[in-house]
């Protein structure tokens, strides 16, 4: 019986394995690079200020869901421009965390350490090309639903917000990553090598 290599071993998890890596990697180098306080007044990253981009999206972010939200409330109306509150009382105020661009650095990440096909290096980088921002349009319209539906369930339900913004959406963020990536592992890449 021949016996197989640790490489031999490890090959039909390889894929797998980087993902687990580049996704853990990502994740702590954003937070251990990325500081800012609950607010976003200032946003640094190795200490130079890049508040400007968080503050743009969290601003963004508010006022698309502020705009859901009068869609199918007439109860919702901002505050400021972070802040959306109900005339329940509750509401919720769009952060520099809530911006999605730690799940598109992340994104960033898990597409690049995808493993070109031996002999279709080309056309791999090509997929690539398009299915990054395919992959960012997904997390900016993923967040956006993530903060419209956690508001309207914090409406007349504010205790449940934890539990939504820390647990649920958070895992289903992440799972819907995955769920792009695997597409993108075992459908796009493989579809480059049948040119």
């Amino acid at each position: 019986m021949k016996c197989l290599s640790l490489k031999q071993r490890f090959e039909p998890y390889a894929d797998i394995l980087i993902f687990v890596v580049t996704l853990l990697v990502a994740n702590y180098a954003w937070k251990w690079t990325f500081t800012g306080d609950e607010y976003g007044d200032q946003v640094t990253w190795l200490g130079m200020d890049v508040t400007a981009p968080f503050e743009f999206m969290a601003c963004h972010i508010a006022s698309v869901v502020y705009w859901l939200l009068s869609l199918v409330r007439d109860t919702a109306y901002m505050t400021d421009v972070h802040t959306i509150r109900f005339a329940s009382g509750s509401g919720t105020t769009i952060i520099w965390g809530c911006t999605g661009l730690k799940q598109s650095f992340i994104w960033l990440c898990l597409i690049l350490t995808v493993r070109s096909i031996p002999g279709y290096e080309k056309q791999t980088r090509l997929h690539k090309l398009w299915f990054i921002p395919f992959g960012w349009l997904c997390c900016y319209v993923f967040n956006i639903l993530r903060i419209f539906l956690i508001s309207l369930f914090i409406e007349y339900h504010p205790e449940w917000f934890d539990v939504l913004h820390d647990y649920i959406f958070k895992y289903l963020f992440y799972a819907m990553l995955f769920g792009l990536w695997v597409w993108f592992v075992e459908k796009i890449r493989y579809a480059s090598s049948a040119h």
